[in-house]
């Protein structure tokens, strides 16, 4: 329509084939500040300023064709609202908004956005907005802290998991519970604040750190003692007050179910939550490999970066030699107070090499393994750690073992958890081990598990590869190769830190419905011998989604998962964005604030 004139006249929209894209429905049309047109369509959408005409499909990443409404803000940003969530297009990036984390309702059907880019919604169940305020990655770590602080450390000693909300979204009631990983969760969380401490020296991280230390060693001094010991050095998974239900009620037919219907090697045994000697505690027996990883990824970092007293370093190094001693003097296993190895922890040669049902875990368990004896060497001093890595190197090949550190088949197969677990330990080897020639090869295995993680965009990952692998080089018989992380990974680091929702609650998000994501293939599936029964697969440029468009509690969880879960009444920590975050302080990687 053209006031001047008080005509109508018809618009043609034609891409660069000649195609009218206006000739069918039009869905809805938007004019921007800086004077573009925008167009949806059902083939697309179609903007035209300054005489130029382009289209978007969702093969130049338009999430959904479906459109109830367009809006533009004052940057220009364009916002349309369909009947499964909304979208955001600032001319270079898309941005998908959909869930109750963003939305009050699925259907956005009109969208106002305000003179400062408030973006209000009008939905099928109500009036929502979504505001962009700007922050700085220090900034988004005190938010964290302040909520681990207030509602995720459980037991005067600060274990971490996730809390249960008494309602969606609200932490007025915190419901605590413990977990089977609550040593490694600590864990995690505790490195990240050694890594603090080393990058800032500010006191806060030095007192969270020793707050972790102290948790994590009662997990070796809780087991001592009572009627149920195993032999010293064993840690337990977690604790829990002895005026909580006993938790071993049901569980001994809980677990025989599962060795018959689920893993024929699952242990069958009482109790599995033994009472410690002053009788205040149950404790979880059982550990696994994944909490051994942990102990040894954050006693590495807090004796470097936080224990400067002689008295502190000692007590570093009672915890790891009590540990270290236990595993090998019980034939690389963590031997239960039944007297036989733990389900998981297992090290051994016997089980490692020569059981054809440990095959899954063959390198990963040698990857384990040998960093636990580096770190172990490190701290202590005490060459013996560093013979048995030897003689597990030359007489049972456990060097070559970590040259393939997990069973996969590609980007996004296997168990994601392998990874966070591997990427913990090729850090601790390849900064403790002296046995320069395996170090090189090590190295590029590192290399090479990286490279599959790298379109995760994780920044745990490229953070604990570039440490290693920046600047260096492999060598074989045909030369020299570098061995850099590739191009982008810093940037891909920074942009999921900046993207992390302030809300860790976990919502539910749905992807698998969208038009501009690429699945993975069968022979990619989490599980080796059986496909994927639900949909999985990432953006057309190869990498996962964003993190503001799924949930996660920890680097654990399969990012190539399209559709996420959730009911709105779980809290996560911050860990997975403060560990990452205060690494890359320490490297160099992010600046100082």
């Amino acid at each position: 329509f053209r006031p001047d004139e008080g005509a109508w006249e018809r618009v043609t929209v034609l891409d660069e084939a000649g195609r009218d894209w206006a000739a069918g429905p039009v869905l809805g049309v938007a004019v921007g500040a800086d004077g573009a047109e925008w167009v949806a369509t059902p083939a697309g959408l179609v903007q035209r300023q300054s005489g130029r005409t382009t289209c978007y499909t969702p093969a130049e990443g338009l999430p959904l064709l479906d459109c109830n409404c367009l809006a533009t803000g004052p940057a220009g940003a364009l916002w349309i609202g369909t009947s499964h969530g909304a979208i955001k297009f600032d001319g270079q990036r898309w941005a998908y908004r959909e869930g109750p984390r963003w939305l009050p309702g699925e259907a956005v059907r009109n969208i106002v956005v305000d003179a400062r880019g408030t973006a209000w919604f009008a939905t099928d169940a109500g009036f929502g907005c979504i505001q962009y305020s700007p922050m700085r990655l220090a900034e988004k770590a005190d938010f964290f802290e302040g909520e681990i602080e207030r509602y995720i450390k459980r037991t005067p000693l600060g274990y971490l998991s996730e809390v249960r909300l008494g309602a969606p979204g609200d932490r007025s009631e915190i419901t605590y519970h413990d977990s089977d990983n609550d040593g490694l969760w600590t864990a995690m969380y505790g490195a990240g604040e050694c890594f603090a401490y080393g990058a800032t020296k500010q006191p806060e991280f030095r007192q969270r750190a020793r707050q972790a230390f102290e948790a994590l060693s009662f997990l070796q001094k809780v087991t001592q003692g009572g009627p149920h010991s195993p032999p010293k050095g064993f840690v337990a998974r977690t604790i829990r007050p002895a005026a909580w239900p006993d938790p071993n009620l049901g569980r001994l037919e809980e677990d025989k179910r599962s060795q018959r219907e689920h893993d024929h090697l699952w242990k069958v045994y009482e109790p599995r939550w033994p009472r410690s000697a002053d009788g205040r505690w149950y404790w979880k027996s059982d550990t696994s490999s994944d909490e051994l990883d942990g102990h040894y990824f954050f006693y590495a970092a807090y004796y470097d970066h936080v224990a400067e007293s002689d008295a502190e370093r000692g007590r570093v190094r009672e915890v790891v030699r009590d540990l270290t001693d236990h595993l090998v003097d019980h034939d690389f296993c963590l031997v239960d107070h039944d007297g036989t190895p733990t389900r998981w922890a297992r090290f051994g040669p016997q089980y490692l090499n020569d059981d054809p049902r440990w095959w899954v875990e063959r390198g990963l368990n040698s990857l384990s393994i040998l960093s636990y004896l580096a770190v172990a060497e490190h701290i202590t001093g005490d060459p013996k750690y560093g013979g048995a890595a030897r003689m597990l190197i030359e007489e049972h090949g456990y060097g070559v073992n970590v040259m393939n550190p997990k069973a996969q088949m590609g980007i996004g197969s296997g168990n994601q958890s392998d990874d966070e677990m591997a990427f913990m330990c090729f850090y601790n080897l390849l900064r403790y081990a002296k046995n320069e020639p395996w170090r090189n090869n090590w190295r590029f295995a590192f290399h090479a598990a990286w490279a599959l993680e790298q379109p995760e965009r994780n920044p745990f990952f490229n953070f604990a590869f570039a440490s290693a692998g920046a600047g260096a080089t492999y060598t074989n018989a045909y030369g020299e190769t570098a061995i850099d992380p590739w191009q982008g990974w810093l940037a891909d680091s920074l942009e999921t830190l900046r993207g992390f929702p302030l809300d860790r609650v976990n919502w539910p998000h749905r992807n698998s419905h969208r038009l501009d994501l690429r699945r993975l293939p069968p022979q990619q599936s989490r599980d080796l011998a059986d496909p994927d029964p639900e949909p999985r697969g990432g953006r057309l440029d190869g990498g996962v989604l964003p993190v503001e468009e799924r949930h996660f509690n920890h680097w654990n969880t399969d990012p190539w998962e399209l559709d996420y879960g959730g009911d709105g009444r779980t809290l996560a920590s911050g860990t997975v964005f403060l560990l990452p975050y205060y690494m890359g302080l320490y490297h160099g990687y992010i600046a100082l604030p």
